[in-house]
């Protein structure tokens, strides 16, 4: 894992622009020969609109404080299978705060919220399919007595005249994975398409690679 300077990040909010940092459209970036795996939207979907729903899940528009936990830029390339860009893509996102609570009305944990954690957001990837959005790593949490869930971050992709595919991100090295229900239940080549690979540090924000290959 390398470091990366501010100089070869383009801004978003406070930092961003992952195209270069992935080697978007060089061999430096990791190319999925699968399609990525379909997941359960689970029960923490969101009912209700909010207003801010942007690409910054760390900060809320009127809001002056930030969100807790460690923070982590996801950044990755929506592709086909024969490994072109797609783009018109619209990605939601929504996930568990630090302490690992969603902020939804059937929520049972009684962790913590975070009213600095935007929770939810809307983007589109740009013409070359890349797509990136700032969060913080989502907390663990007991899906049932004996099944505790790790973290992980819920995708919808959205493409036009094509079905849209749910998903779930996981995160590498967590020993909570082995014994996730869900993710346990996959093959190992659809488990290493739904780990996302750290790819950098800057200060103490962590960098990781997602991406999604859509079979259209």
């Amino acid at each position: 894992m390398k470091k990366i300077s501010r100089r070869n990040t383009i801004k978003f909010g406070l930092l961003g622009g992952l195209a270069g940092l992935l080697g978007v459209g060089s061999s430096v970036a990791r190319i999925l020969t699968i399609p990525t795996p379909e997941e359960v939207e689970g029960p923490f979907y969101p009912l209700s609109d909010q207003a801010d729903k942007d690409a910054d899940l760390t900060k809320i528009i009127g809001r002056k404080g930030v969100a807790e936990g460690q923070h982590i830029l996801v950044g990755g390339h929506v592709r086909d299978l024969q490994g072109q860009s797609i783009e018109d893509v619209t990605i939601e996102v929504w996930q568990a705060n630090a302490n690992g609570r969603y902020r939804h009305p059937h929520e049972t944990n009684k962790a913590p919220l975070d009213p600095d954690f935007q929770g939810w957001a809307i983007l589109r990837a740009d013409k070359s399919g890349v797509f990136q959005f700032k969060t913080v790593l989502p907390g663990a949490y007991p899906a049932t007595k004996d099944w505790t869930r790790p973290p992980h971050i819920h995708l919808k992709i959205h493409n036009p005249g094509h079905p849209t595919l749910i998903t779930q991100m996981y995160f590498p090295d967590n020993p909570l994975n082995k014994t996730d229900l869900l993710f346990r239940n996959k093959t190992a080549t659809e488990q290493s398409a739904m780990v996302a690979r750290k790819v950098g540090q800057q200060g103490n924000l962590t960098i990781y690679e997602y991406n999604i290959v859509l079979s259209i």
